[in-house]
C-alpha cells in the first residue's frame, strides 16, 4: 500500500472541512449549542470547527454482550476509549487535519443529540445490539441525508439482522449494498490493494457493505459497515503486542481513509 504525499491533501482537507462540515451544521441552525446544553458525559469538548470523533451512544436491544461499563453492559462503548485515542493521535501524524484529541480521543453522543450535525463523521459499534426510538430514528437518517458519514464496526453473522433493521428505520430506502476495493473511500489517503483481511472472528469473513445517497453508487457514500469485523479492536490494542503489527497497520489504514473520505465528500 502506498501512502499518498500529505501535502496532496491538504488543499481538500481544508476546503472539506468548511464545506462538509458547514452543510452539516446548517442543519442544526437556530438550535442554543452552548457547553451547558451539551451532552454532559465526561470528556466531552466544546465544538471548535476542528474534526472531533464521534461515538454514538444507544439504548441496547437483545440480551447484551459481555463488555462491562461503569457497571451496565454497553456494547456502543466497546474498544472505547483507547480505539479512537489511537486512531486520533495516527490522524494526527500523518495528515494537517488537526483533529481534536480530546481525553478520552472523542466525544460520545446519544443518536438524537443536535450536537451531531456538527460532526460529518460517526462511527458505532456493535449495531447487533443496536436499539432506537422512532426519535432517534429520524434524527439519525436526518443526519446521514445531510451530509453525515456513519462507521458501523465489530459486528458478525446474526448481528447483521438487527443491524440492517435498526438502519432500514432511520433509512428506509437504505440499500445494502457490498463494496470493492475499487470505491474511492478506499483510496482517498492510502491507496488500499485488497479488502482481504485475516478472520477477527473465526468462521467469519471480513466484508465491506455500503449504503449510497439516493441508492446511487456515484454518488455520496453515506455509511460503511465493517461486517464480520472489528477494525476499532485493532486500533484499541495497537502497541501492546497482542495482535499483529500488519493487522493494526491496516486497520488504521481504513480508519484514516473513512475519515478523510468524510471530510473530502
Amino acid at each position: 500500500m502506498t501512502l499518498r504525499p500529505v501535502s496532496h491533501i491538504v488543499g481538500g482537507v481544508l476546503l472539506a472541512t468548511l464545506v462538509v462540515g458547514g452543510a452539516v451544521m446548517r442543519s442544526a441552525a437556530g438550535s442554543a449549542f452552548t457547553a451547558a446544553a451539551r451532552d454532559t458525559r465526561p470528556g466531552n469538548t466544546a465544538y471548535d470547527s476542528r474534526f472531533t470523533f464521534v461515538r454514538l451512544s444507544y439504548k441496547m436491544s437483545l440480551g447484551g454482550s459481555g463488555f462491562r461499563f461503569g457497571g451496565r453492559d454497553l456494547p456502543w462503548a466497546h474498544d472505547y476509549p483507547r480505539a479512537e485515542q489511537n486512531l486520533v493521535r495516527i490522524l494526527s501524524d500523518l495528515s494537517l487535519l488537526n483533529p481534536v484529541q480530546g481525553p478520552f480521543g472523542g466525544n460520545i453522543l446519544p443518536l438524537d443529540d443536535p450536537e451531531l450535525h456538527r460532526y460529518p463523521f460517526a462511527y458505532m459499534s456493535e449495531p447487533g445490539y443496536w436499539s432506537q426510538n422512532d426519535e432517534e430514528a429520524e434524527s439519525l437518517g436526518g443526519y446521514l441525508r445531510k451530509g453525515g458519514f456513519l462507521i458501523f464496526d465489530d459486528f458478525r453473522g446474526e448481528h447483521w439482522g438487527n443491524f440492517e433493521s435498526q438502519l432500514r428505520r432511520a433509512l428506509p430506502e437504505a440499500q445494502l449494498v457490498e463494496l470493492d476495493v475499487s470505491h474511492p473511500v478506499f483510496h482517498s489517503f492510502f491507496d488500499i490493494k485488497t479488502l482481504d483481511m485475516e478472520e477477527m472472528y473465526i468462521g467469519y469473513t471480513p466484508q465491506f457493505y455500503g449504503v449510497f445517497e439516493d441508492n446511487d453508487p456515484t454518488r455520496r457514500l453515506m455509511v460503511v459497515a465493517n461486517y464480520n469485523n472489528d477494525i476499532g479492536e485493532y486500533w484499541e490494542f495497537d502497541g501492546t503486542a497482542w495482535l499483529p503489527v500488519d493487522l493494526t497497520n491496516d486497520a488504521y489504514k481504513f480508519g484514516v481513509n473513512y475519515v478523510l473520505y468524510a471530510m473530502t465528500h
